[in-house]
């Protein structure tokens, strides 16, 4: 599967920010648009395109929490290209590059508990349910790196 990350620039914001959800997903994701926003004014966030045979199809920002802590803020695949397996291995390819960070211990990732596959599909890659997060609204899930 000809599937890539590459990081956010002038040529692919644009094709970011068109990228949708489902409108039954529209409530478990986040704006590219904001995330971009955010990204860009905030130490230590990370973005990334998702690409597919040279085209956008989706959206990864993960943020340096503390040395040790990354967590998984934005995770989405356009609806036009979701069920073909891309976000299954656009997420393998984001672990790994979060893993060449050797001080990186923890991979959290957050989403809503109603999100009936969300947490089969967190799960298939280690990250284990520790319960809601501070605000009571979404479930974390995490993965501890060993040294």
């Amino acid at each position: 599967m000809d599937i890539s990350l590459k990081p956010i620039i002038k040529a692919n914001y644009e094709a970011v920010c068109d990228l949708d959800v489902a409108e039954s997903q529209q409530d478990f994701v986040a704006c590219n648009m904001w995330s971009l926003v955010e990204a860009q004014f905030n130490e230590g966030y990370v973005t990334r395109a998702i690409y597919q045979a040279g085209n956008v199809v989706g959206f990864f920002m993960w943020v340096k929490e503390t040395p040790s802590k990354i967590s998984i803020w934005r995770f989405m695949v356009d609806e036009k290209f979701q069920k073909q397996g891309i976000g299954r291995f656009a997420l393998e390819l984001a672990l790994a590059e979060i893993k060449t960070d050797t001080a990186i211990r923890e991979i959290e990732i957050c989403y809503n508990p109603n999100n009936p596959v969300a947490k089969d599909f967190y799960a298939s890659f280690g990250f284990s349910e520790v319960g809601m997060d501070e605000d009571d609204e979404d479930m974390l899930a995490v993965i501890h790196v060993s040294p």
